[in-house]
């Protein structure tokens, strides 16, 4: 068959591609849809399901605000549960605020958060560089054992924890409340895992100028990271704002006291100050409130792209 012949050749008849609706029913067909349903039945049954559980949630919300917004007689009123007899009042914040002992536990707080975020980052990403990156005797069995220490409750290092602080003479310091909370195995595989993912021409293009492990980590690795270190970062200074137990045991001292444990404190020789223990809860939560509100966008693609949803 010469050229001329395929020139002359008929052209194959096209096939008209699938009508939209016909492709929709197709697609529908092949499989279901993952968020709430192919069907609108699904999807409004999902919704459904979904408002009863926001509102399930928001009760206990619901309850504290309405509680810091009462007198302490009403805030004790199991008959005026939801509306107060004597109306809503700021007493309760009124006097969190004029004891002095709240903006302390804060700053406390948020001392402590921030402190064992800036070390748990560090030293996990430098972790999990070393796994991710080096060859070294024994970093099998290392990172194993990495792994493993995940499924070990924290309650159980309580005590370890504590007998370390008394041989060390860091008992009612800032030092007994920050260090153990920066022990975070599950922070240093997620990491890891992260550093697996970058491809390794670009560690290979830096060592051909010259770059050591160091400066590979600091100018290559970290600034290709800086998602997943908002990620980690955000859920260890979340984790170390609401920790109770661990501040709790480690110091006794109230001018060394966290918010959490604070908010415990309040009470006086007739039993619990209901109202301002939640104009206390209250006032603890707004940091954390901003935080999501500011960066309500990383933390859901955190939770999406790492797993850190069942932190």
């Amino acid at each position: 068959m010469t050229f001329a012949d395929l020139r002359t050749r008929p052209a194959r008849p096209t096939v008209s591609p699938l009508p939209a609706s016909r492709r929709a029913r197709a697609g529908a067909q092949r499989g279901p849809n993952l968020t709430l349903g192919p069907t609108r039945t699904a999807r409004t049954l999902g919704l459904a399901a979904l408002a009863v559980l926001a509102v399930i949630w928001l009760l206990p919300m619901a309850w504290a605000g309405f509680t810091a917004f009462k007198s302490e007689q009403d805030a004790s009123d199991p008959v005026h549960w939801i509306w107060p007899q004597a109306g809503f009042t700021l007493d309760g914040f009124r006097t969190v605020i004029e004891r002095g002992d709240l903006p302390l536990w804060m700053w406390n707080s948020f001392f402590v958060s921030a402190a064992v975020t800036l070390v748990t980052v560090v030293v996990s990403a430098a972790a999990g560089y070393a796994f991710s990156r080096t060859v070294f005797r024994g970093r099998r069995a290392l990172f194993a054992l990495t792994i493993a220490s995940v499924l070990v409750p924290p309650q159980m290092l309580i005590v370890p924890w504590f007998q370390q602080m008394l041989t060390l003479n860091l008992v009612d310091t800032y030092a007994a409340v920050i260090l153990p909370q920066t022990v975070a195995p599950v922070m240093v595989f997620i990491l890891k895992k992260h550093f697996d993912t970058i491809p390794r021409e670009l560690e290979e293009a830096a060592r051909l100028d010259g770059a050591g492990h160091a400066r590979i980590f600091w100018s290559v690795m970290l600034p290709l990271s800086r998602p997943m270190l908002a990620a980690v970062s955000i859920f260890v200074f979340i984790g170390a704002w609401n920790n109770f137990l661990w501040p709790f045991v480690s110091t006794s001292d109230p001018a060394l006291m966290t918010l959490p444990v604070g908010i415990t404190a309040v009470k006086d020789a007739y039993g619990v100050n209901y109202a301002q223990t939640m104009a206390s809860s209250v006032l603890a939560a707004l940091p954390l409130v901003l935080v999501f509100v500011f960066f309500q966008r990383h933390i859901v693609k955190s939770v999406a792209t790492t797993g850190l949803g069942g932190q």
